[in-house]
């Protein structure tokens, strides 16, 4: 079994703890970082997911690229959280590459890379505290608990996403739709498109607008990815796309491949 670790989180924390600020008292301010620190914090959280899982297990870390395949959705997604990487980021990062297995794809972060893992290899545990990644289905380790997502479980909570948007990554769903309210808006009307596309209307948002939330939402999995052209596909449901009476969403979604 093969732990799938969203270690990016964990090396930007254990970087940014050991980076110290060194103000010379006239115009110049030095940040300098010490590696050793860095590195020791991030093999204990490692170390504690290994003992977690037990011998058997094998961590498999992934972390983003620089670019991101979203940004030609939507220009401004994640605009404000362009901030650089804490020192030896990029190092830390190389040193783990000699003791595990790495994964870093082009153009995706690293909840895409994970998805599609997770999917094209049924079994594995994804290891994340990103809300996000209970788009997929399997087991997962939010770092509080593990539990099961279901299929219609992940496809709903893409659709609950869709409508609740996600402020930090900087796209706003439907204006005064939260989670809660987008979970009882599905319950009494379907969890459905049409659904979405009602709620989108009703602050006189258009369809185009509701699938450019849902695109930038979407965690890929590997029905989402073109592995010949290493690029992911664009998420496109079908007019009458539902999940509703335990309806698996695979039979009733098209998906459109990027340009």
């Amino acid at each position: 079994m093969k732990i799938l670790c969203d270690a990016d989180f964990i090396v930007y924390k254990a970087c940014a703890a050991a980076e110290t600020e060194i103000d010379w008292g006239d115009d110049t301010i030095l940040v300098t970082s010490n590696f050793s620190d860095a590195y020791s914090a991030t093999k204990r959280e490692l170390n504690k997911l290994e003992n977690k899982f037990g011998s058997l297990s094998t961590l498999v870390l992934f972390f983003s690229d620089s670019v991101n395949f979203r940004k030609k959705i939507l220009a401004d997604y994640k605009g404000h959280r362009n901030r650089k990487k804490p020192c030896g980021y990029k190092r830390v990062i190389n040193a783990l590459r000699k003791e595990y297995k790495v994964i870093i794809k082009p153009t995706l972060e690293a909840d895409d890379s994970m998805g599609i893992y997770a999917t094209k290899y049924p079994g594995n545990i994804i290891a994340s505290p990103d809300k996000d990644m209970r788009q997929i289905p399997g087991q997962l380790y939010n770092f509080d608990e593990t539990f099961t997502v279901t299929p219609e479980e992940g496809a709903r909570w893409h659709l609950i996403q869709t409508c609740a948007g996600d402020q930090t990554d900087g796209y706003g769903g439907v204006p005064g739709i939260g989670v809660k309210r987008a979970e009882s808006l599905f319950k009494e009307k379907g969890y459905s498109w049409k659904t979405v596309v009602s709620a989108f209307a009703g602050k006189d948002l258009s369809e185009q607008e509701a699938l450019v939330n849902a695109r930038l939402a979407r965690i890929l999995t590997v029905e989402d990815y073109d592995f010949k052209k290493r690029k992911p596909k664009l998420w496109t449901p079908a007019s009458d796309y539902r999940i509703d009476n335990g309806a698996g969403p695979k039979d009733e979604v098209t998906r459109r491949q990027t340009k």
